[in-house]
């Protein structure tokens, strides 16, 4: 159809140059502006389709440029007008260059996208199955296959909505997924579960504030895509990290079909006092690479939203999924930049964890704390007063680079993780690298005037095992995501206590739970910012599944049809005395320096018997209890607060000598009995085997 053909079902529009900001789509009252960037291109066609999504009704060419900006005004047309682009150039995939106005686009700036990708060759830039591969060109129409863009209006009442801006000392973070956390609950309604109006209902609020959570990290929203080899096994995407619209959500979590209920689901944390945390997707998209569909990016400008090899055909891989978003463009920078501040600004979330974000911070090929997203996030006001969580690894060369992002960024300590598993675990000499996951890992974050709160502390995340399956299983079972077992973690530092997978020994049940207790209690004790994944606190497992990408069933929901109660109630429990005692939760790093206010040191590190370890004993493999002393950090001014003595005993029992101070002690917590409460500390006391203890000084007038 002819740009000048007048189709049925659409009103009478008359079209003006428009301007060439905001990017994306504005409806403005009267019209909707259209602005796209491609440097590279020959020719943009906007294409308006009926309400159905399945026909093309109409066809305008943005025919105004303003340096590398095409834009348009659509006089008449209204908020849910479903559209795309069809983008014109040359087709030189050696040079960089692969456009093909036959496939219809994806808008980059969609603020909402209608319809699910329907898998077809069509989709393809070039020809399967051609002996030419990528450099032959496929001239189908791919319109029925792509999801259609909506123009959207922003009418939503935030009423008093206000960010609850929780400080960082006071942070608990739970990552959790919007399906998998609410699927199978029986208190969510049928119709809302696994959408964000589940997600924000009041039986999953209830069991939030029971926990203590301050923020929900949400695996990706962003709208994503199934890989087509995924759907061919019958399987599908399920945590979403091969992002197609980072301004949209994605449909599958909109139980109504309408934006409003994202902004419901925020507004309803906020009430609770809950902060919002994306899982955001920067460092890729889910186009993969040569031999992946054009949807948006690839057809729109090949050549500036990637980084390319060989000339421009093949594309860097350094996350591991085909493709490498090229930030070092201005352009690409920008966009990612407008989506950042579209969620804070318009969805009202409170942050976001980068995954792969060392990908962000390549200049060229190699890392750079100083490089321009760094720049560009540090120079912005609003991006800077939200919480920023780094993964900080990604697959290419140099890529690890834990410990150093620049303040503000938080950061994912695998360290913490993996240490932590192999001091429960009883492997011998891990005494000091716990003393240093115990403190913040200062020798990775105490540097440019960073915190301890630097340090995202946990022990389980959806990648890998759950803390039931981390003690149910000596290796991994994967089998269901049709790998051969091949995906997947296999240094897992787990243990199956004697047997692999489930089991009715009640001996070995003990032992587990046990197991996952110390785990947590080391989690909550120890400073940084802890998180703690979704499920864990009611005992759900993946059947020894450490990679449920593809898992949209059972294997990927968390059960709720049998919660562990005991474990409920006990990590409520070790959150509210982490609340309790703020020396658990410092800002400032503790080595050790003498405090002004008592000439005590703010932290002592001590053997069971009550002597400091020396340089023999921490290097000794047969060292399994480490003892420690903690007050509040030298530096501070108000160095009032009460210590705290924890034990953290991995091996056998051993007689305990607590250290003097002006009260006696008392002991509130014994994970080897997890409902006992606070009582006096007895003469004679052990520590027993594979167990957390922690003492705090006894209110006056109780005596040991």
């Amino acid at each position: 159809m002819t740009a000048a053909a007048q189709p049925s079902g659409l009103p009478g529009l008359a079209t003006a140059p428009g301007r060439p900001w905001p990017l994306g789509a504005s409806f403005d009252g009267e019209g909707v502006n259209f602005a796209l960037f491609s440097a590279h291109a020959e020719k943009v066609e906007l294409c308006l389709f009926a309400p159905d999504g399945r026909r093309e009704a109409l066809r305008l060419p943005l025919t105004e440029r303003d340096g590398d900006i095409w834009h348009l005004k659509v006089n008449g047309l209204l908020p849910g007008q479903l559209y795309g682009y069809r983008v014109h150039g040359p087709y030189q995939p050696e040079q960089g260059h692969r456009f093909n106005p036959n496939k219809l686009l994806i808008d980059p700036y969609a603020r909402k996208l209608e319809g699910r990708l329907r898998w077809s060759d069509a989709v393809m830039g070039y020809r399967v199955g051609s002996a030419r591969a990528d450099l032959s060109f496929d001239g189908r129409d791919s319109a029925f296959a792509v999801p259609k863009s909506v123009v959207v209006g922003h009418n939503f009442n935030w009423g008093p909505d206000a960010p609850p801006e929780r400080a960082l000392t006071e942070t608990l973070i739970y990552e959790a997924h919007v399906k998998g956390l609410t699927a199978l609950h029986p208190g969510v309604e049928d119709g809302l579960r696994g959408t964000f109006l589940g997600l924000a209902s009041d039986p999953i609020l209830e069991h939030l504030t029971r926990l203590g959570v301050t923020a929900v990290e949400l695996l990706p929203v962003q709208a994503f895509l199934d890989d087509r080899f995924l759907v061919n096994r019958g399987l599908s995407n399920y945590w979403g990290y091969q992002t197609v619209g980072f301004f949209a959500p994605d449909p599958r979590y909109l139980a109504k079909g309408a934006l409003w209920e994202f902004a419901a689901m925020v507004r309803r944390f906020h009430a609770a006092g809950i902060e919002v945390i994306l899982d955001v997707v920067y460092n890729h998209t889910g186009e993969s690479d040569e031999l992946g569909p054009t949807l948006s990016f690839r057809g729109i400008d090949n050549r500036s939203y990637y980084r390319l090899t060989e000339g421009g055909r093949r594309y860097a891989n350094m996350t591991g999924t085909g493709n490498t978003l090229d930030l070092s463009h201005p352009m690409v920078l920008r966009m990612v930049m407008d989506s950042l501040r579209y969620w804070v600004e318009v969805m009202h979330v409170d942050g976001f964890r980068f995954d792969l974000a060392s990908t962000l911070g390549r200049e060229e090929d190699a890392f750079d704390e100083q490089g321009a997203f760094f720049d560009a996030i540090r120079q912005d006001p609003v991006l800077t007063r939200v919480k920023l969580i780094a993964e900080p690894w990604d697959l290419g060369p140099g890529g690890y680079r834990l410990g150093g992002f620049p303040h503000p960024f938080l950061e994912w300590n695998d360290k913490f993780r993996d240490d932590v598993r192999r001091f429960w675990r009883g492997e011998g000499g891990m005494t000091g690298d716990l003393a240093r996951r115990l403190l913040g890992s200062a020798e990775r974050f105490d540097h440019h005037s960073r915190a301890a709160t630097s340090s995202v502390n946990f022990v389980t995340a959806h990648d890998g095992f759950t803390l039931l399956d981390l003690v149910s299983h000596a290796r991994k079972h994967n089998e269901a995501n049709g790998e051969d077992n091949r995906d997947g973690h296999d240094d897992n530092h787990s243990d199956n206590m004697g047997l692999e997978g489930p089991t009715t020994d009640a001996g070995i049940l003990a032992a587990r739970a046990l197991r996952r207790r110390n785990l947590l209690a080391t989690l909550f004790l120890s400073q940084g910012t802890p998180m703690l994944l979704g499920g864990d606190e009611i005992g759900n497992g993946q059947g020894g599944n450490n990679n449920a990408y593809a898992q949209d069933n059972p294997i990927g929901w968390i059960d709720w049809d049998r919660p562990d109660e005991t474990m409920l109630a006990f990590v409520a429990r070790i959150s509210e005395l982490r609340r309790s005692l703020p020396v658990l939760r410092q800002k400032g790093f503790l080595h050790g320096r003498i405090r002004e206010a008592d000439g005590l040191r703010d932290v002592v590190w001590r053997l069971p018997d009550g002597r400091e370890p020396g340089p023999q004993d921490w290097h000794s493999p047969a060292m399994s209890c480490l003892c420690v002393e903690i007050r509040m950090d030298a530096d501070r001014p108000d160095a009032g607060e009460s210590p705290v003595f924890a034990v953290f005993n991995a091996g056998e029992a051993v007689p305990l000598a607590l250290p003097p101070v002006p009260e006696s002690w008392s002991l509130v917590l014994d994970t080897t009995r997890p409902e006992a409460g606070p009582e006096p500390a007895a003469p004679g006391l052990e520590a027993p085997a594979r167990s957390v203890l922690v003492f705090v000084p006894a209110p006056p007038g109780e005596t040991g």
